[in-house]
């Protein structure tokens, strides 16, 4: 299905990551599922394969696999788990800052100990009063000498229980030019973590509430200039964000069709295997549909990313396919399996819960229609993936 797109390493990829996902990761899914709180230790023993890396070049450590190896990786994880795949996914938001927007210190600092799985980075740009209205946020950080005092509240930040360093964009002036971006370690002086919050589903991964509190950070830690913090939030967002989680929404898809594929196989009524009533062969005939052209739009999406090509309609497109396909798979799988399904001995009703955490984050399905509908419209305001093509050309060779 994905041999258009997929050379031979990109396969080989794929094996490798599915090996270790199936050995290391899926005995590991009932202690989080009971547990219902960050895995620490599955974490950091994902991070050590060097697979936050995936964007990084070879020269800091990284992979230089690129983004469709970056969706192979979170897709397979998703697989078997989709906090295990949302937490390489919000790693990698993290890396993709520094990547696109740190300067040759901060490269050479940070990128080799994320590649190495020694360092996880996160994104940190939603509040708790403003939302996905990135321009409506309060946090500040004002200077002081070579330094800054931030203060405010971060909220739904991916790896915040386990993050080592984040990536905070906060307010330093008015309007659009008045965002800006900071690297802050988690052992400053006058930042928290929040208490970490059950949720419905992705248990084993964490997204919570960072708190700054006349935090201290030097120039030296800012991404950029003072008022890139907009390019940073939306470049994370758009271009990573949204094929991170169509990564993480396409693994756990397929997982959704092979357990019902095999559930169907085993379950037997009036004498035959269950996928011999009519009823239920049209549902695995409507998800098998549904998975091929989900693959199809989220492959050709981080193809034109890697590619450097305008994909930012492709991008949006990707995820909203992708979500709305993968919760209308898991209802029509909660509807074969009936009774069965509601029990948790079995893993449906754990992708279903997981899937339904993909839908907020870098822009519900509604905020994906309205960017389409000004694509058609033709009054859309530029493309973030031209800019992203832009900047990486222009860029120093080292």
């Amino acid at each position: 299905m994905d041999g258009y797109f997929a050379s031979r390493p990109h396969h080989q990829l794929r094996e490798h990551v599915r090996r270790f996902a199936e050995n290391e990761v899926r005995p590991r899914i009932p202690v989080m599922e009971a547990a219902r709180s960050v895995h620490h230790e599955l974490s950091r023993l994902i991070a050590r394969q060097g697979w936050l890396g995936a964007t990084i070049d070879r020269e800091h450590g990284g992979m230089g696999v690129g983004h469709l190896g970056k969706t192979i990786i979170i897709e397979e994880l998703s697989r078997v788990s989709g906090a295990m795949g949302a937490m390489v996914q919000a790693s990698q938001l993290g890396a993709a800052k520094i990547v696109h927007f740190g300067n040759d210190d901060q490269k050479k600092t940070w990128l080799p100990a994320i590649a190495a799985g020694e360092c996880l980075p996160t994104i940190a740009v939603t509040e708790p009063e403003s939302g996905g209205h990135v321009l409506g946020m309060s946090a500040s950080a004002v200077r002081d000498g070579d330094d800054y005092l931030l203060n405010g509240r971060k909220v739904f930040v991916g790896n915040s229980h386990v993050g080592d360093l984040h990536g905070v964009v906060v307010r330093t002036g008015p309007g659009s030019r008045g965002l800006t971006a900071f690297l802050v370690e988690s052992d400053r002086p006058g930042f928290r973590v929040g208490e970490q919050k059950p949720t419905m589903g992705l248990h084993g991964f964490s997204f919570g509430e960072l708190l700054f509190d006349n935090c201290r950070v030097p120039v030296s830690s800012r991404l950029g200039d003072e008022g890139d913090g907009l390019a940073v939030a939306y470049s994370s967002s758009v271009l990573y964000g949204r094929a991170n989680l169509t990564a993480v929404a396409l693994g756990i898809h397929r997982a959704i069709l092979e357990e019902t594929t095999r559930f169907c196989e085993e379950r037997i009524r009036y004498g035959k295997p269950l996928h011999e009533l009519p009823s239920v062969k049209l549902k695995l005939g409507q998800i098998q549909s549904r998975l091929m052209t989900s693959r199809l739009a989220a492959y050709h999406a981080v193809h034109l990313l890697d590619e450097g090509l305008p994909c930012d309609a492709e991008l949006m497109n990707a995820k909203l396919v992708n979500v709305e396909s993968t919760l209308d798979s898991a209802r029509n799988a909660m509807e074969i399996h009936a009774a069965a399904g509601l029990f948790t001995d079995r893993p449906i009703e754990r992708f279903l819960r997981d899937a339904h955490h993909i839908f907020a984050p870098a822009g519900t399905s509604d905020v994906q229609l309205l960017r389409l509908a000004e694509v058609a419209l033709g009054t859309s305001k530029g493309q973030w993936s031209e800019r992203l093509a832009d900047a990486v050309r222009m860029a120093p060779a080292h």
